[in-house]
Formats: structure tokens, sequence, C-alpha cells
């Protein structure tokens, strides 16, 4: 079929009332990031309802198993997923509320309403019979919000070989195609000092200040922001650490025992995490013995970074869908921010494109999500994946 069949024929069989309805009873469950089990119940209770044979893979976490299932043409072909996260960040719940052409609630935007999409999708090329060979998977998981989740449950799931050759993920970005974005680690150093607590008079001489030893920190990663910056990726942008937090004592004359700090590292698509994270510690290391005090390091790697090769048979295929719809190409561009793309490539080389619906106020109270923009996001998914697992 020609790629305006197949827009026609996408445009006829995803239902706005059923996907509606999908996206309403996924926000209408609240699921804080690490206790999405109940949201991850009723889609699988959806996609079964459906026909679907639904998979729980634990995937390290199960308090809330993840949902998979693997709609399959019956032939020889290439493996599609749509992958997204049921988790929210942890705020006060909102219930699903349509508004006008907007539906609003916990979750509308990051991701229940972008997961709606993709399960529609999963439906209309099921009604048309399609894909004419390989598979479509549906992955929809627990822990991607951090801090509370550093996207263990996915990471495992992909350790364990439960990805496609590609994935589409409908987070709440479309007016670009991300095709690089930095890694991203959150740090916290704590320097500490033996002796007991003291008023300031009474500190013993030859003491270390742990208060140095955070302001010797602060100075050192002021060096390393002005080295980083120098490198530079022509998309990305460059790489940074960041100190956004930083306290010592209980009282203003009280000779602290310890001084935290608290901050954030990005890096390029051509570091590592794992580099990155090693020179971090030993940078503390370096101030700690220096100034005579004990430093620790608690470093969480949020997500690796990300690349995709604009040559990729899933770009080409996404593009032509798109266009088919825009009637023109979208616009390459960076990803800002770390997503479920990012573990993908970092952990398995699997090309992937970010691109969800309409949306906003994710991380607030205030989340929504345009309904008729869920509707083409889900046509452009089953056309994407009618080309790209062609017969």
């Amino acid at each position: 079929m020609s790629v305006e069949a197949l827009r026609e024929l996408f445009a006829s069989k995803v239902q706005r009332a059923r996907l509606l309805d999908t996206a309403e009873r996924l926000v209408a469950v609240h699921s804080p990031t690490g206790n999405a089990g109940a949201a991850a119940d009723c889609l699988a209770e959806l996609l079964a309802a459906d026909g679907f044979t639904v998979e729980r893979p634990a995937g390290g976490h199960a308090v809330s198993p993840a949902v998979v299932v693997r709609y399959s043409s019956g032939k020889p072909g290439r493996t599609l997923q749509f992958d997204g996260h049921l988790d929210t960040v942890h705020l006060p719940f909102a219930p699903p509320k349509v508004v006008g052409s907007q539906l609003t609630g916990s979750g509308a935007c990051d991701m229940k309403g972008g997961l709606a999409s993709a399960v529609e999708a999963l439906r209309a090329l099921r009604d048309a019979g399609l894909p004419a060979a390989g598979d479509v998977l549906l992955v929809a998981h627990d822990l991607h919000e951090a801090p509370w989740g550093l996207g263990e449950q996915l990471n495992q799931l992909i350790a364990d070989g439960v990805h496609g050759d590609a994935v589409l993920i409908p987070e709440p970005l479309g007016d670009h195609l991300p095709i690089a974005g930095r890694g991203a680690g959150t740090w916290k150093v704590t320097f500490r000092r033996a002796g007991a607590p003291v008023h300031e008079v009474m500190r013993p001489a030859g003491e270390p200040s742990v208060i140095a030893a955070g302001a010797r920190l602060v100075e050192e990663l002021s060096k390393l922001s002005t080295a980083l910056a120098k490198k530079r990726h022509e998309i990305a942008g460059c790489e940074t650490v960041f100190v956004g937090q930083i306290h010592s004592g209980e009282i203003y004359n009280q000779y602290p025992q310890e001084c935290w700090l608290q901050g954030t590292r990005r890096w390029l698509p051509d570091g590592d995490a794992a580099t990155v994270e090693h020179e971090f510690r030993a940078l503390v290391t370096k101030v700690a013995s220096e100034t005579g005090t004990m430093g620790d390091v608690d470093w969480r790697t949020v997500r690796g970074a990300f690349a995709l090769d604009v040559t990729e048979p899933l770009v080409e295929h996404f593009q032509t869908a798109y266009q088919a719809q825009a009637g023109q190409p979208l616009a390459t561009g960076p990803k800002a921010f770390v997503d479920d793309g990012n573990s993908f490539w970092s952990i398995a080389g699997v090309p992937s494109i970010t691109h969800g619906p309409k949306a906003g106020g994710q991380h607030t109270t205030s989340e929504w999500i345009e309904i008729d923009d869920m509707v083409r996001v889900a046509q452009l998914y089953a056309t994407t994946a009618a080309l790209f697992c062609p017969g």
C-alpha cells in the first residue's frame, strides 16, 4: 500500500472515543513512581479485553510488573516497539477531566495520554490486518521518573531482550525530531570530619573544616565546568556540571561535622556514564584528601546519552508517515531532556524516536493533552509501523 493509502486507512481505523476512554481510564488510576502496579493492571485488563495476549514480566520490580504485548503478523520481519511509562511524579493526584479539546489530570501529559495513543495504534493495526510482516511490541513500565526511579525496570527488560529493532516513544515532544541528547546523572557529595560537635571557639586546633572542603569542591567544579564547555556537540550542546544545593551546620556558631552538596552532571553521546562517574569520584577523593576530610559520593545515573542516525530505516519510515500527515518532514534538533530512548541507545544500540501528542504541564498538578493530537499520533504510529514492517 502507498503511504497515502495507509494514511487514509488509519484515519478510519483509529477511533477517537476508544482512545480517549483508554486515556481517561489510565489517568484515573493514581500511579506514583514505584507504585504504578494498579495502572499496569488497568492497562493489562484493557488489552486483554481487546483480545491481545498480555505478558507481565517483573523486570526486577515485582510490585509493578510491566505490561508487554507482542502483536505478530505471523511472518518473519522487523519488530517495531511502542514504549511508554505508567508512573507519574509524586504530586497530589488530579483525576481525569475533559476540558474543551483537552484531557487533564495526573499523567495526562507525561505520559498516559501518549501511551493511550500507542495502544490505539496497536488496535488500528490489528483491525486493519497489518503489519504485513514482523511484529509490533507494546511495552509499558514503572520506575521512570527520577529521583524515585532511574529506569531500572526498563533497563532490566532491555537486558532480558524485551525490546524491538526500533522504538517509538510518545513522550510530549512533537515540534522536532530529536537526534542527539546528553546523558544525565545526579550526585550528592558529603564531606565529614571525625570530631564531635563543638562550639566554634572550642574546636580543636587542626580540626578540618567541612565547609572549606565544600567550598573547595565548588571551586574545582567551576574549573571543570569551564573545561567541559569547550567540548561541544553540534546538536546536543556541551557537557555540564551543576551545583544546585550546598548545606552545612545546625546553628550559626556550632563547628559543623558535615557539609553536603548536590547537583547534576551531563555528558555527550561519545561519553559513557561509567567513565563520567569514575572521574567525578576521583575529583571528590582528591578534595577530601587535600582538606583532611572524609568524602562520600552518592551517584545516580539517570540515563545514558542518546544519538540517532538519520539514515536508520525507522527515521525514513517515520518521516514518510509524518510528511503524509503534515505535508513536510519534521525538522531535526536536540533532545533537551533524558527519556527512555537514551536507555535503548546506550544499553542496546536500538534506535528510537521520541514523538508524542501536543501536551503540557508535565511534573505539575495541571497536566493537559490535546485529544485531537492524540488521534494524530495514533495514526502516525500505525502508519510508521506498517511501513517499517512491510511484507
